[in-house]
């Protein structure tokens, strides 16, 4: 259970850019300065049990069909700068 997201960190004192996929448990409380979020996904049982009950598998292969990839990318850009 927990959200997992997807982040772009501009660049880091070297002039490199990291993107990092990260999973937390306690996403209201978690922020990181210049990180962008890119696609967070929440995966905590309130977010699919009424459609999906206890089957997380499907509704992670779901999940996948209602992304903006646009907005993704969108998001990206802007964070590359």
């Amino acid at each position: 259970s927990g959200h997992v997201q997807l982040l772009c960190r501009a660049r880091l004192a070297s002039g490199e850019r990291v993107d990092l996929v990260e999973q937390i448990e306690d996403h209201q409380d978690h922020t990181i300065l210049g990180i962008t979020p890119l696609l967070c996904i929440d995966a905590w049982e309130h977010a699919y049990y009424l459609q999906y009950e206890n089957r997380r598998a499907d509704y992670a292969n779901a999940i996948w069909n209602v992304v903006r990839w646009s907005d993704v990318a969108s998001r990206f850009e802007a964070a590359r700068g």
